[in-house]
């Protein structure tokens, strides 16, 4: 007889879980609600519903400024990111190779390192090199971790893939970028996807490089609402802070979306 041995089933499990997704989600939940109150503070009571802290960020044009820089930024970076990840995937997905174990550790070191080392390596190397600090520091810096974020579900796709699939198109006669023009990429394309989003979503998110290797006149959003957190949370925090998390979850939900659609 076959028994369902599901953690939920045990005592507290549930409970349990339930507590853990509350106290990781109800933060957020409150910070959207408040971003409608029409309060003056950010921190005080319902005072009803309003949307003129989304009017009030629509009139910041510095904010909207740090806004389009950060999209640029993470546009660039992400681009760039995936291109060089899918590269390393397929580079790795193959036969074996010597010390390949230490090269994949390689790629995935930037999501090892703290973030404040790592700000602080990238900002010597820069000024090293003298290259400004500006979009284009941001843009080399935020590719560096684009990197090994989409790698991580290009080399899942790739390791899933038949073998054989590229043996069979040889044997017809299609050559290397054929083989992966027309077979590899649109069984991979999901992947791809994955890791782009994932990378766009880390990067639009920095804070921590951002704040080290961004110029005047380059900032970026997180930065731009980090310092204004810094004189007081207002309102409009919370407004800015929704439209990320709306951002965000756009996002995870294509990818996951076209994931099933590709499974």
């Amino acid at each position: 007889m076959s028994r369902d041995l599901s953690l939920f089933r045990f005592p507290l499990v549930g409970p349990a879980a339930w507590a853990v997704i509350t106290y990781l989600y109800l933060p957020i939940v409150v910070l959207v609600a408040l971003s409608f109150n029409a309060g003056d503070s950010a921190l005080s009571g319902w005072n009803g519903f309003s949307l003129r802290w989304y009017a009030a960020v629509a009139e910041d044009h510095d904010m909207l400024r740090a806004l389009a820089n950060s999209l640029i930024v993470a546009s660039v970076a992400t681009t760039a990111g995936t291109a060089v990840a899918v590269l390393a995937a397929l580079g790795t997905s193959g036969a074996r190779f010597r010390r390949q174990s230490a090269f994949e550790a390689m790629i995935g070191l930037p999501l090892i390192v703290p973030d404040v080392v790592a700000a602080i390596a990238m900002l010597l190397l820069f000024v090293a090199l003298g290259l400004p600090l500006g979009l284009a520091s941001l843009m080399l810096a935020h590719t560096v971790f684009a990197v090994p974020v989409a790698y991580l579900p290009i080399q899942a796709r790739l390791q899933g893939l038949d073998p054989s699939l590229g043996e069979a198109a040889a044997d017809l006669g299609a050559g290397p970028a054929t083989s992966f023009r027309r077979i590899v990429l649109p069984l991979i394309w999901p992947g791809i996807v994955a890791g782009a989003m994932l990378a766009f979503i880390g990067s639009l998110g920095d804070v921590v490089v951002s704040y080290f290797v961004s110029g005047p006149g380059a900032t970026t959003l997180p930065v731009y609402v980090f310092s204004m957190v810094r004189m007081g949370i207002t309102p409009a925090v919370n407004a800015v802070s929704t439209l990320l998390v709306a951002v965000s979850v756009t996002l995870l939900l294509i990818s996951y979306l076209l994931g099933r659609r590709f499974r």
